[in-house]
């Protein structure tokens, strides 16, 4: 049961500490386009070549009606619209497959209050069973890139800051904004159901 409840975070974590440890970069492409990989370094150290571990990898969105790709911690997920938080039966479901954007939430470019949410769940057992692509979302510091893919059209948000709050506060679903304005909500923390981490980001201007 342990085992099961924390392989993902775990993965994870090993994932992002090779990453760092070899200074790889996440490139996000754009949907129309493939951009050129960046040129390697010729500072590779022996392991990482042993490894064929790339320097740098193209995140392409899984899907470009519908996606979150964040370049700094390697996450890349399709989005489930228009799912209904409350409804513990219908978020479940859709945390199988990939990111949950909240019902009566704001879609990208609307210009309003834009809220996803992943690896929440309805036991504590049960965490690892769910889609893995915000357990790193702790690592995120402000003017952090978040990119959401909408309806073929990219746009990038800034991290301005994050916060940790009791499952109880649900008013950060419901906050009103006089500018684009995202929230990524992921349990905290990692493999519990005790508190939520909320990230917050601001569309950055065309």
């Amino acid at each position: 049961m342990i085992g099961r409840t924390f392989y993902k975070p775990l993965r994870e974590e090993v994932r992002y500490f090779i990453d760092t440890k070899f200074e790889k970069q996440y490139v996000v492409a754009d949907t129309m386009k493939i951009e050129e990989p960046l040129p390697q370094s010729e500072n590779r150290g022996v392991l990482a070549k042993a490894f064929n571990i790339k320097p740098v990898e193209i995140l392409t969105p899984q899907d470009p009606n519908f996606s979150i790709v964040i370049p700094k911690i390697g996450a890349n997920s399709r989005v489930l619209g228009n799912v209904e938080a409350g409804d513990e039966k219908v978020y479940l479901d859709a945390l199988n497959k990939g990111v949950a954007h909240a019902a009566g939430t704001a879609f990208p470019g609307e210009g309003g209050h834009v809220f996803l949410f992943a690896h929440s769940t309805d036991y504590f057992w049960n965490v690892g069973t769910y889609n893995a692509v915000f357990y790193l979302l702790y690592k995120l510091e402000k003017n952090d890139e978040v990119d959401l893919f909408y309806n073929g059209q990219r746009h990038v948000y800034r991290v301005i800051g994050t916060e940790v709050v009791d499952p109880s506060q649900v008013q950060y679903l419901t906050r009103k904004t006089n500018r684009e304005f995202l929230t990524l909500q992921t349990c905290w923390p990692l493999g519990t159901t005790l508190k939520r981490l909320l990230v917050f980001a601001v569309r950055e201007a065309e």
